[in-house]
């Protein structure tokens, strides 16, 4: 998996974030390596800024149990907005 343009973004956001991160778990220093920046999701995957899919197990722990914006979802909050 190439990850150059997350790469680009992470030295980007050190220099306007305090620790390149809005929170200190995303880091990764723990872990070792890079963040990897996502870009959105569609269903139950996220596609990185680089272009890599990847399946969210995660899901945000439960409020995206319909996956990543559901057409379902997105024409009734549409609905709602318009």
């Amino acid at each position: 998996m190439q990850h150059e343009q997350s790469r680009m973004m992470w030295a980007a956001a050190r220099q306007a974030l305090a620790g390149g991160v809005n929170s200190p778990v995303r880091a990764f220093e723990a872990v070792g390596g890079d963040p990897v920046f996502m870009e959105r999701g569609t269903g139950p995957f996220l596609i990185d800024a680089d272009g890599n899919r990847y399946i969210d197990f995660v899901l945000s722990w439960g409020p995206l149990i319909l996956g990543h914006a559901p057409p379902c979802v997105v024409d009734a909050v549409r609905a709602v907005l318009n």
